[in-house]
């Protein structure tokens, strides 16, 4: 492989402190360093547009199909050819056009408090049924976890049906949407609510290590890989794609292939409690103690592509 000058110029916003282990594996078998800049992903793809031609970027990694795809429709990143890539990352996990990829997976399921819950929810549809009226929490419609799973339902059920669920999911709320993952599921300790959306590496983590307000009472939080029966439950990708300018282009394929590697799959379910999204990869305990589940396996290339009409359809219905 030509390494030009040996470097990687990597923007990311993925912000764990475990992925230092994937870059440094990557330069410990390649000899390439990796130079990184870190912000949130609307920040990064602005600067990559900014920069233009001369943008230093050679990969942009984030989280969740909807910014992959608002990166693409930026014009940052470029279609790459990759054997490696079609072989072992599933089609529905990828970019129509081979623009960005997805490495990780987050299901997106329901929780709920085990003593006060008899009968939970076991589709994302049930969420809006009056049954659970005031007894529901959620996170806002501003956050992509919320817009990508209404564009999922969109997806799925189409645009009157995706309209009817958010209305009634909105007059099923204990509160107002409020904080992140972490805060739906303390919500149920506290009693705040009895049912709660998130994603599973935040329910995951808090096995694996003391989560505050959380950890001390997990036991009696109970949860629902949703709509089994049907479409199966909702997943949130972390991914990348090669920068449409890269300097050091071989570099960057060679990157997100070894992020496809078996090595790498494994440190995204053990460092940070997510499903890799090559087959087979193994699972931390942490992972492996939810359970096995049938996903969703929609395109996520179209469903990044309906994010728009969610956003119309939360401002409808009066999801805050």
């Amino acid at each position: 492989m030509a390494m030009a000058e040996g470097e990687l110029n990597l923007y990311s916003s993925r912000h764990y402190d475990t992925d230092e282990r994937l870059y440094s594996d990557f330069t410990d078998a390649t000899g390439i360093t990796i130079n990184r800049i870190e912000g949130k992903a609307d920040e990064l793809i602005a600067r990559m547009q900014a920069e233009g031609a001369n943008s230093p970027a050679d990969i942009l990694l984030t989280v969740d199909t909807s910014r992959l795809e608002r990166a693409k429709n930026a014009g940052v990143l470029q279609s790459i050819d990759s054997a490696v890539l079609e072989e072992k990352i599933p089609a529905n996990l990828q970019d129509s056009d081979n623009q960005w990829f997805g490495f990780s997976q987050r299901a997106r399921i329901i929780f709920y408090a085990k003593d006060r819950v008899a009968n939970p929810p076991m589709d994302y549809v049930s969420l809006a049924d009056p049954a659970y009226k005031g007894m529901v929490c959620h996170r806002s419609s501003s956050n992509v976890y919320s817009q990508t799973l209404l564009a999922a339902v969109i997806e799925n059920h189409g645009v009157e049906a995706a309209t009817a669920w958010a209305q009634g999911v909105v007059d099923n709320f204990a509160r107002d949407p409020e904080g992140g993952d972490t805060d739906q599921l303390r919500g149920i300790v506290s009693g705040q609510c009895d049912i709660s959306v998130a994603n599973t590496y935040y329910f995951a983590r808090a096995l694996r290590k003391d989560v505050s307000g959380l950890s001390a009472d997990i036991d009696g939080i109970g949860w629902v890989f949703p709509a089994q029966d049907a479409e199966g439950a909702h997943m949130n990708l972390s991914g990348g794609g090669v920068a449409a300018n890269a300097p050091n282009l071989e570099n960057a394929i060679a990157f997100l292939e070894y992020l496809a590697s078996d090595q790498a799959q494994q440190y995204f379910s053990a460092g940070n409690d997510e499903f890799p999204a090559v087959e087979g990869a193994a699972l931390s305990e942490s992972v492996a103690k939810l359970g096995e589940f049938k996903a969703d396996a929609v395109d996520l290339s179209a469903v990044a592509k309906n994010v728009p009409e969610a956003q119309k359809i939360f401002n409808q219905v009066g999801w805050k």
